[in-house]
């Protein structure tokens, strides 16, 4: 069984603004599973939903996000969880952090800036199982950040006296206190230069080749998922439109949209000229009907306009949702 089912997951942000309702459909008919042992990479342009769906999948929605219809089923091995079910209090007492842990955007999110970083331990690990032996909470987190190579003195300092990477690679320490089965890791790479988010990613792969978890990787930049995830994911206007294992989505990718983010990519040694894509991602409080992407698509035709296409799967766990690929399979 996989780790995590999602099906027809539909999350929608609800306003009432002087008697006006708005409704934004920012994950509208999700439909994925995560499985063990692997590095799952969701891609996609800002704006298309990635941030919402984690936020639905950890179960840290608050107003005005709401989750329409759908289905988020966790199987953890010795016990199962519905996400949209669950109470928030066994929500936190035995899923939060122990089973699923999250690596936000931004590391200065996560870290009280007037608090050592052992303080910052020391309060989830109170919260979530308690500290009946401080010298041996001391020893355990000592030797939990030197698995992760960074140094035990760190724990002293405050996060200003911390670079950018250091403070990230805190935050993912802090994620991996308790060894959980999913990590949740958006954008860990945002604002840190080329050097440090090789050794921000390496720290991740060793994580999880370590301890044989799940890491959900979101990120708009598709050079990180080729060098990081086993499969990856792609998300647009709120929906997934393709979804394969990392070597055949950039060896053969068959979505308009997947190949134009495939071909943006920059190699050594090219010097030609990118072609933009024209237009932009559409307002999710008023999507266009049939394929989201049809506006901006170069081969779309009538039934794109008027018809949302449906998800198939193709060889080798490979899915896609367009019309020209339908036509072509049939």
């Amino acid at each position: 069984m996989p780790l995590l089912q999602i099906e027809d997951l539909r999350a929608y942000y609800r306003t009432e603004v002087y008697g006006i309702s708005r409704s934004v459909r920012a994950v509208d008919g999700v439909s994925m599973e995560l499985y063990n042992n692997e590095i799952y990479g969701i891609a996609g342009e800002s704006s298309c939903g990635k941030t919402t769906l984690i936020k639905v999948i950890s179960g840290t929605l608050k107003p005005p996000l709401r989750v329409e219809s759908g289905r988020v089923h966790y199987d953890f091995g010795a016990f199962e969880v519905d996400m949209l079910t669950i109470d928030p209090e066994e929500l936190r007492q035995t899923v939060r952090w122990k089973e699923i842990s999250y690596v936000m955007q931004g590391s200065m999110s996560v870290l009280n800036p007037v608090r050592k970083i052992i303080r910052t331990f020391e309060d989830i690990v109170r919260t979530h199982q308690g500290i009946p032996n401080k010298k041996l909470f001391l020893e355990q987190t000592q030797e939990h950040v030197r698995r992760l190579g960074l140094p035990p003195d760190v724990l002293n300092l405050y996060p200003h006296q911390l670079s950018g990477g250091m403070r990230q690679r805190v935050a993912i320490a802090l994620a991996t206190v308790f060894h959980p089965s999913l990590i949740i890791a958006d954008e860990p790479t945002t604002a840190l230069d080329v050097v440090v988010q090789r050794g921000v990613l390496q720290m991740l792969k060793d994580i999880q080749a370590e301890s044989q978890n799940t890491v959900l990787l979101v990120t708009h930049d598709l050079a990180v998922h080729a060098n990081v995830a086993d499969r990856v994911g792609i998300m647009y206007a709120g929906r997934i439109v393709e979804e394969a294992p990392t070597q055949i989505i950039f060896n053969a990718p068959r979505h308009p949209y997947t190949e134009h983010l495939i071909r943006s990519l920059p190699t050594i040694g090219d010097k030609s000229v990118k072609a933009s894509l024209g237009g932009a991602p559409p307002n999710l409080a008023n999507p266009p009907s049939g394929c989201r992407f049809h506006p901006r698509c170069p081969l779309a035709m009538d039934r794109c306009r008027t018809e949302t296409p449906e998800m198939i799967t193709l060889s080798h766990h490979h899915r896609v949702a367009c019309h020209l690929v339908t036509e072509a399979e049939a």
